[in-house]
């Protein structure tokens, strides 16, 4: 059996992955409504069965891609999910459009998937994974507390 093409995540990668997916209740992982303005740009609002409200825009989604590539990129780079990529140190900045979907589709009953402006399509945003990394205010300083208790 040939493993030509195919990539395997580090152990500190999926150490991270595994950090990234507490616990959480069946209610909080659950979807009651999902908003995608791709038309506005804005990003994706979900509206957990919890009563729990996220967003996150479109370039930290971009930037938090949850695909094996994407994982060892920012692994080797250092930084975390929905930090972006430093620009290149040339002497003129290239310009880069703004994360967007071009489409967008739901994957079984589990997750949302983006095929983004820039040709990425292989990240599968788990409702878990979202609510895991929900970007509001209280959630992070929950995240931070947890991180400092470990």
């Amino acid at each position: 059996m040939s493993h030509e093409g195919i990539r395997f995540v580090s152990e500190e990668a999926a150490r991270q992955a595994s950090a990234s997916e507490r616990e959480l209740p069946r209610d909080a992982i659950t979807p009651e409504r999902v908003r995608v303005n791709k038309t506005e740009g804005t990003g994706v609002d979900i509206g957990w069965k919890d009563g729990h409200s996220s967003h996150w825009s479109f370039a930290w989604l971009r930037d938090a891609c949850p695909c094996a590539t994407c994982i060892e990129e920012r692994e080797v780079s250092g930084r975390e999910p929905g930090q972006p990529t430093p620009p290149p140190a040339t002497a003129l900045p290239m310009f880069k459009a703004p994360a967007r979907p071009k489409e967008v589709r739901s994957v079984g009953r589990y997750a949302i998937a983006f095929d983004w402006n820039d040709g990425h399509t292989s990240g599968i945003y788990s409702w878990h994974y979202l609510r895991s990394m929900c970007q509001c205010e209280a959630c992070k300083e929950e995240a931070s507390k947890s991180a400092a208790t470990s």
